[in-house]
């Protein structure tokens, strides 16, 4: 299977299938390849707070109409302390802005079929993947999919893989510089059934450590206790952490989070890090690929958009400047 595309596209999380959706619009060929499939990728649940940028961006591009009928908007938080809380509000800080809380797996599902929509090629189910010639005027991605071999040509590969991906290690020893903090604690985070605990998210210091009350929709929350990073979850039951909900996040009123069946539990390791330079000859990286940092706000999702700004100054003029050696340097100084 011999395939041909303008930007080759390394992974279809949120990165991925924006920055296919946005080269579409400007009329720049793209394919997106995904080890996992279609629904593997649609039903994760992971971070959902938008920033009014990518909520704007979602609607410029015609993917947004799920979201403003679906979505939660939030026009501040709480900070509590000391059995107090503090709102913040957000327009009146921010000449009117807010947030949506909407669940990344609802955004991938909507750029999904935007680009379905508009005749996008995505392979999902890959196996065996790998990029080559990187320094060459025509980079390829390689991979194995229903037992045939694949290879895509390309005039530039964006490695929108994540932390975990094949592109970030395939840059040759010594090229990459990494900056890295582990923080010296973890959150342990549980998905539940149950009623949102409040009508927006809920920050608590406690002398017993950090809590976060978030939410995913009407009828499943997203909750963090920090931790020890070392901790085990079977350490965990659930009559412990909803105690430990409870008395972190107390008032002096007496209010108390809604509680429910807990379906997942997780303890998240806390750290940053980002590598530079963010490409290596026509390889670029994008999103967690690139850099990683703490999972509160959905920065990672948000932050990436402007990854996705940058390579898209570098192939917006028209597709000949894709192979312009001073613009593929740009990308990181950009």
């Amino acid at each position: 299977m011999k395939l041909k595309t303008q930007v080759g596209i390394v992974g279809a999380g949120p990165a991925g299938l924006m920055l296919s959706h946005l080269l579409h619009l400007q009329g720049i060929e793209s394919i997106i390849i995904e080890g996992r499939s279609r629904n593997a990728i649609e039903s994760t649940i992971r971070a959902g707070v938008l920033e009014h940028g990518t909520v704007n961006l979602l609607k410029e591009i015609g993917a947004g109409g799920r979201m403003e009928r679906e979505g939660f908007r939030h026009q501040g938080i709480e900070l509590r302390f000391d059995g107090k809380g503090q709102r913040i509000d957000f327009p009146s800080l921010t000449d009117g802005k807010s947030v949506m809380v909407y669940a990344q797996h609802e955004v991938i599902k909507d750029l999904v079929q935007a680009r379905m929509d508009t005749n996008g090629q995505l392979i999902f189910d890959v196996s065996n993947v790998s990029v080559a010639d990187l320094d060459s005027s025509t980079p390829k991605i390689r991979f194995r999919k229903d037992e045939i071999d694949g290879e895509i040509a390309c005039d530039v590969i964006a490695g929108c893989d994540g932390t975990q991906g094949i592109c970030r290690p395939s840059i040759p020893a010594g090229v990459l510089t990494t900056y890295e903090k582990i923080y010296p604690f973890g959150w342990f985070g549980i998905l539940c059934e149950a009623p949102p605990s409040s009508d927006e998210l809920i920050y608590a210091l406690h002398d017993r450590g950090f809590a976060l009350a978030s939410t995913r929709s009407p009828e499943i929350q997203r909750m963090y206790l920090q931790v020890d990073p070392s901790d085990k979850i079977e350490n965990w039951s659930d009559d412990r952490i909803w105690a430990e909900f409870r008395q972190r996040l107390a008032t002096r009123d007496g209010w108390a989070p809604q509680e429910g069946r807990i379906f997942s539990k997780v303890i998240v390791g806390m750290r940053s890090f980002v590598v530079e330079p963010m490409q290596y000859g026509r390889l670029f990286l994008a999103g967690d690929a690139a850099h990683v940092v703490p999972p509160t706000g959905a920065q990672a999702l948000n932050m990436s958009l402007a990854d996705l700004a940058c390579l898209l100054a570098l192939a917006s003029a028209s597709p000949v400047r894709l192979g312009d050696r001073a613009m593929l340097t740009a990308y990181h100084r950009r």
